[in-house]
């Protein structure tokens, strides 16, 4: 019996589409990775019986790199980033070890079937997949064709079973536009922040970035941003004057007309109008119109839509959007989140779509009114060849979903329902008033037939005062007549989902990394995003655009970006040479790095007005081992050393504090040593700020601190303070904290892995001698007699951490609080040893949300 490998892009795609293809009759194992299961089952393709294994990958299996040596930014000149460096493909997350993993599940097989996400990153992964685990399968007989590809939009069983009957191929354009577009962000992206990061965090302090980071698509997105900024600060507010008049028209009740000139801004013209007006006492009714008008429902739901409504009506950052999308997706419950197309293909089924929601008690009568009354046929919108729109795939509920997933798919299916539903119409009636020379109008609205704004309540026509029955030639009286004074105002700072339209618009990245430019700009400390999701740019977010726009405004305008990104989607058709857009678009950005390099006292002219010099910045902390003069620790990101007499500056550990570790000096150089720390539930270790930054060891690496250094003698050094082989990573020492005490432990030099021991302990000192069943060098630990809870009493006893049966009881494993999300020990051989292992909880705080959903969509679409 043949094999047919099957792989999707997660793990729980893998899941969900094997649970439709052998309907549940399939068995579940994990893979050798642990991230990946595999499902097997038996079953018919091509005509003859096979046997299955379905499995993922974890997004893309492999990522562009420089090779080694190009990676560092202190011996490598950044112009040579462009044609010179080799780049390789590496895995893209090694602990997964994925390329082992799928030629291991790939091995012997016949058949693959690729279910990759089917937009261009999708086909890019499938070509990884291939180069993976072609080379292990079982070689074809003649031509027989043994590569397969599924496209699919949504996790149903109708369309997952449609993919499987109608298997195409992979689209190799599509892939390779996608290697383009990761090469020239690579290589254009490294080479200009790699210089002015250095640049200008040599010169100045107060930058409060760890990276001064250009990106070509990122750099014109901050752009819009800036640009929006300059206008605010430039504004001039000017003064007009509005004529108001209003008319008795029942009792007790009074009506506001809107005068024709709308303002003038000339004060004594307004006077003169204002007194002519008031000499008249009546209002003559000039003409009534009334006019049946209809509000149009709207276009099918895609990703820029979606984004854009989520951040100003739902308060849901792009990124934060799009991870939720993607989970509902996955889930079954909504079509491909990823998708440019407004427009439904004929063979849409809507109905089937449709009649999913018609047990929600939230709009359950609007859709059994639609499907007994018929639906209305969407209007057409832009069909972009890629995925049907946003659509629901099944029906969910609150408790289902939980908070921000549950807002999204509401919206979502609200929006999908409303798109099936009649316009809304309503009769507009203006009428016309004449008040001695002066014309004004009021306008009335009523609502003839709600159509979508029912499911749609935030769009629904507002209600307003009634208008009177009149006609040409009646007469009103006026009771009030009245100059206002107001002012122009300033724009406001762009909103995200104005910035998205921006980028839309101006072709500045696609649908899929629309969010990760916006999130890039706000982690780079380039803007803060203010109430209402409104984005401010900071300081160095300004100054980088001035002076990019003061040295070639082509590197902050969207118009190159928005070129080579119409060439990107050239290769995709086949109609451009990937090799050829690839050598054109460096060539440019090559010339002008050099032109950027040339003028960059421009930009730092800019810098000098906003950011003071290294010398003024940070406070005194310790003492230089060359000048043995006070050096200036600079606390803003990133954080560093500064001695000014020597003009030198040093790294540290980031994301910690830093403080003076008991003017105690390095032997090797004399600098006074500092000791970082994670904080009280994490790590902490002494480090000479010049062995950090200059190795003193051949077996040392550039950042290491006291506890990875292999000074003999020195008695903050790993040979003196080092127990043991880590208990999980299998390069990791634990190492003594001597600062620790009376809460003692020991730290894995290399990974998140602590040992708490000896709580109490007066003294605990490593021996020079080691454990005859381990090798792990023994302890001294010493106790105050009164909290001593060794046997018998006793206060003092040496042994081994691991294996002595006294300190059994007195060590526990637990991994340290950190803030990177990446800063995990990887599995080592020696796991398992401690009495239990903590883990910090995952997870995210919730964001504010509106406390009203509807008030705050109609907020934004208003």
């Amino acid at each position: 019996m043949k094999t047919v490998l099957m792989v999707a892009e997660k793990p729980s795609l893998a899941q969900s589409i094997a649970k439709i293809l052998s309907r549940g009759n399939m068995s579940s194992h994990k893979g050798l990775n642990g991230a990946c299961s595999v499902h097997e089952y038996t079953g018919s393709f091509i005509g003859q019986s096979v046997y299955f294994k379905m499995t993922s990958v974890c997004g893309h299996v492999m990522t562009l790199d420089f090779i080694g040596k190009y990676n560092n930014w202190d011996k490598v000149d950044p112009a040579e980033l462009f044609s010179k460096a080799p780049t390789e493909k590496k895995e893209a997350n090694p602990k997964l070890t994925m390329v082992k993993f799928l030629q291991v599940e790939g091995r012997g097989c016949d058949y693959i079937v690729l279910w990759l996400d089917c937009d261009k990153e999708g086909e890019n992964i499938c070509f990884e997949v291939l180069d993976a685990v072609l080379p292990v399968m079982n070689k074809p007989r003649g031509t027989e064709k043994t590569v397969y590809r599924a496209k699919f939009s949504s996790i149903t069983d109708t369309d997952i079973c449609n993919a499987m009957n109608c298997l195409g191929e992979p689209n190799r354009n599509e892939a390779l536009s996608v290697d383009a577009r990761q090469e020239l962000d690579l290589r254009i992206g490294c080479a200009f922040t790699r210089f002015q990061t250095k640049y200008f965090q040599g010169k100045y302090g107060n930058l409060d970035s760890s990276l001064i980071s250009f990106g070509p698509c990122q750099t014109p997105t901050l752009g819009f941003c800036v640009e929006r900024h300059d206008k605010i600060q430039s504004f001039k507010p000017e003064t007009y004057w509005v004529l108001q008049a209003k008319v008795n028209h029942e009792k007790e009740s009074s009506l506001t007309l809107e005068w024709d000139r709308v303002r003038v801004f000339d004060r004594e013209i307004a006077q003169m109008f204002l007194n002519i007006t008031k000499m008249a006492r009546e209002a003559k009714v000039e003409s009534v119109s009334k006019k049946e008008k209809a509000k149009q429902r709207p276009l099918a739901l895609n990703t820029v839509e979606m984004l854009r409504v989520a951040s100003a009506a739902l308060g849901m950052g792009p990124q934060h959007t799009m991870q939720i999308a993607e989970r509902l997706y996955t889930q079954g419950y909504i079509s491909y989140p990823r998708t440019e197309t407004t427009h439904y293909p004929e063979n849409f089924d809507l109905k089937e779509s449709l009649r999913q929601q018609t047990n929600n008690p939230y709009w359950a009568e609007t859709v059994k009114a639609l499907l007994s009354e018929g639906v209305n046929r969407p209007r057409k919108g832009h069909d972009a060849g890629d995925h049907p729109p946003i659509t629901p795939m099944r029906a969910a509920t609150e408790a289902e979903l939980g908070g921000d997933g549950w807002r999204l798919y509401e919206y979502i299916t609200r929006h999908f329902i409303a798109t099936l539903c009649a316009d809304c119409k309503y009769l507009q009636t203006t009428i016309s008033f004449i008040i001695g020379p002066e014309h004004f109008t009021c306008v009335g609205k009523m609502v003839i037939s709600p159509g979508f704004t029912e499911i749609m309540p935030w769009q629904s026509i507002p209600l307003e005062e009634s208008l009177p029955n009149c006609e040409k030639g009646d007469i009103f009286p006026v009771s009030e007549v009245k100059l206002l004074e107001k002012q122009t105002n300033p724009p406001d700072y762009l909103t995200e989902a104005e910035l998205i339209t921006l980028m839309e618009k101006h072709g500045i990245g696609t649908d899929a990394s629309i969010p990760v430019h916006i999130n890039n700009i706000c982690q780079r400390n380039y803007v803060t995003v203010e109430s209402g999701r409104r984005l401010k740019p900071t300081n160095l977010g300004i100054v980088l655009v001035h002076g990019y726009y003061k040295i070639d405004a082509e590197l902050v305008l969207p118009t190159i970006r928005s070129a080579v990104e119409k060439q990107l989607n050239l290769i995709a058709q086949g109609k451009a040479n990937y090799q050829q857009v690839l050598e054109h678009t460096l060539d440019i950005f090559k010339r002008k790095f050099h032109y950027f390099v040339d003028s960059i006292a421009g930009m730092d002219e800019l810098m000098e007005v906003s950011f003071s010099p290294l010398a003024a910045t940070g406070k005194p902390l310790s003492r230089c081992g060359k000048c043995h003069r006070f050096m200036k620790y600079i606390q803003a990101k990133p954080s560093r050393l500064h001695c000014s007499h020597c003009d030198e500056t040093y790294s540290l550990p980031q994301n910690g504090t830093i403080k003076l570790y008991k003017e105690l000096r390095c032997p090797l150089d004399d600098f006074e040593l500092v000791l970082w720390s994670s904080g009280s539930r994490g790590k902490s270790y002494p480090l000479c700020p010049y062995c950090y930054n200059h190795p003193p060891f051949r077996d040392m690496k550039k950042g290491m601190g006291c506890n990875e250094c292999t000074h003999p003698t020195c008695q903050h050094s790993l040979s003196m303070l080092g127990i043991g082989q880590c208990v999980e990573c299998e390069n990791g020492v634990l190492v003594l904290d001597p600062t620790s005490g009376p809460k003692w432990k020991m730290a894995c030099n290399k990974c998140n892995v602590i040992v708490h021991f000896f709580e109490n302990a007066h003294k605990v000192r490593v021996s020079p001698e080691t454990c005859e069943s381990c090798d792990a060098a023994l302890v001294d630990v010493d106790f105050n007699k009164a909290k001593s809870p060794l046997p018998g009493d006793e206060t003092q006893h040496s042994g081994c951490v691991f294996c002595d049966p006294v300190f059994q009881d007195l060590v526990e494993l637990k991994h340290a609080a950190t803030r990177h999300p990446m800063h995990r020990g990887g599995q080592g051989k020696r796991q398992g040893r401690g009495r239990g292992k903590g883990r910090r909880p995952g997870g995210r705080p919730n964001p504010k949300r509106p406390k009203d959903r509807m008030a705050a969509l109609a907020a934004y679409f208003v």
